[in-house]
């Protein structure tokens, strides 16, 4: 039995449980590892002084911006291989894999020389002052210098995973994290590098990180090939690829906008409420981070049995997928509503005001936490089985046109407490409105399961 065989036998025959627990390891040890660094290189060039910690918040932004556009490619070509690969479609694959890929390298590169020229303007746009504007410029050049390789490693990354190889893709991701951890303290502290030396430390984790993942594709590892030759010369193909990844991009720049929103409304009520709801998220997406990497984990298995016709085993999947990833936010999130003082002590106790805020608003998410899992699995599934727009419209629920309009509302009836209130019950609605999408995406598969039982 050849690799491609047994990756299809595998896939579409393997428990679903059991295969979805097998590819949601790997990619949860991946969400943390880089939820870790993200707090890590935050710590370490905290040392360097508060305009240096406020140029790493700067250019966080435009990190952002470069990782849409990974994930705008990389999860496009992600779920339409893994359908393909059901489907037994390889050489299409191949050619989806080969246009994703090598279509990152480009607007990286695009992404990369237009932010270096325009440098200047960039990071003022973003939001630098003037005395953190120097810091930020000298952190976000390195950055973009690697934009190319950061863009290509989400890709990757997304493609290995779609495939069903999600210990390949941990292992590339995981190592560059972890390197990027040991490299700051080494280029800011013994090298004398400043913020340079974290940025550097950045850019070479990434390029590090990228040759782990093209090294699993070129040494015969995966279904797919990335030869140049097997990339689409027709405009058509790239506009699908980007198209299937639109709700990863939407999903990726409302995250943005409603962190700036959040930011705006509770900078009414001090640096306290600030900080308080900015402790709230980094905690709360430490929890959710998991929630996001069952679900890539899960996002393969409902492509390739999609692509197969297994549709009985695609419903099993978003069953166990939403059930198990519910039973954990109901855990974390009672431990949490428990928790949520000495949780937010230990980023800052000698504030008692944000201790108070931050308690209210942790409760507060914690309270919603099990309307998450539904709203995360209804969006990936639609996403993974080509279903773009009726995804985007979901993924732009949560933190989109529900919350925005709730954000800038509920604190003109209830002050603080409806800045608080706003994400939990952007979280509450959203799961009200995946509920008929679910019901009719369920109806969907029976029908197809009938029509299939007919042709037997």
């Amino acid at each position: 039995m050849d690799l491609k065989d047994a990756q299809y036998k595998k896939m579409t025959e393997q428990p679903v449980s059991r295969l979805i627990l097998s590819l949601a390891v790997p990619t949860i040890i991946s969400m943390m590892v880089t939820a870790i660094y993200n707090t890590a290189d935050t710590y370490f060039v905290s040392q360097l002084g508060t305009s240096a910690s406020g140029a790493v918040g700067i250019v966080m932004s435009l990190m952002g911006i470069i990782q849409s556009a990974g994930f705008l490619i990389g999860m496009g070509a992600g779920s339409w291989m893994s359908r393909l690969l059901g489907e037994k479609q390889e050489r299409l694959a191949s050619e989806v894999a080969a246009s994703g890929f090598y279509f990152s390298l480009l607007l990286g590169v695009i992404i990369a020389v237009c932010g270096v020229v325009f440098l200047d303007p960039l990071v003022t746009l973003l939001g630098a002052t003037q005395t953190i504007r120097p810091y930020a410029m000298e952190y976000a050049q390195y950055i973009l210098y690697a934009a190319p390789f950061l863009i290509g490693s989400l890709t990757l990354n997304k493609m290995l995973c779609a495939e069903g190889k999600a210990r390949f893709a941990m292992v590339g991701i995981a190592f560059g994290g972890v390197l990027n951890i040991f490299l700051d303290p080494l280029f800011i502290f013994v090298f004398h590098m400043g913020i340079a030396g974290a940025a550097i430390a950045t850019a070479l984790s990434q390029i590090v990180s990228f040759g782990i993942l093209l090294y699993m594709f070129v040494s015969g590892r995966t279904i797919a090939k990335l030869n140049l030759r097997n990339a689409s010369r027709t405009l058509k193909r790239y506009v699908q690829i980007a198209s299937y990844g639109m709700p990863s991009f939407f999903r990726q720049g409302l995250a943005s906008v409603a962190m700036i929103a959040m930011n705006k409304q509770a900078a009414a009520y001090g640096d306290s409420a600030v900080s308080a709801m900015a402790i709230v998220t980094k905690v709360f997406m430490l929890i959710f981070s998991v929630v996001i990497g069952f679900g890539q984990g899960y996002q393969p298995v409902a492509g390739y049995n999609y692509g197969a016709r297994r549709y009985d085993r695609v419903k099993q999947a978003f069953l166990f997928m939403t059930r198990t990833a519910t039973v954990f936010m109901v855990l974390f999130g009672a431990i949490g509503f428990w928790a949520a003082p000495q949780m937010i002590r230990l980023f800052i106790d000698s504030d008692p005001q944000v201790v108070q805020i931050g308690t209210e608003a942790m409760r507060m998410q914690c309270a919603a936490m099990p309307f998450l899992p539904l709203a995360t699995c209804c969006n990936m599934t639609f996403q993974t089985i080509g279903k773009s727009k009726v995804a985007t419209l979901l993924a732009s629920a949560r933190q989109g046109y529900v919350f925005l309009p709730l954000v800038l509302i509920l604190p003109y009836f209830f002050g603080m407490k409806g800045v608080e209130l706003s994400q939990p019950l952007a979280d509450a609605i959203s799961f009200f409105i995946c509920i008929p999408f679910t019901v009719q995406f369920f109806r969907e598969l029976q029908q197809r399961q009938k029509e299939i039982q007919k042709e037997g």
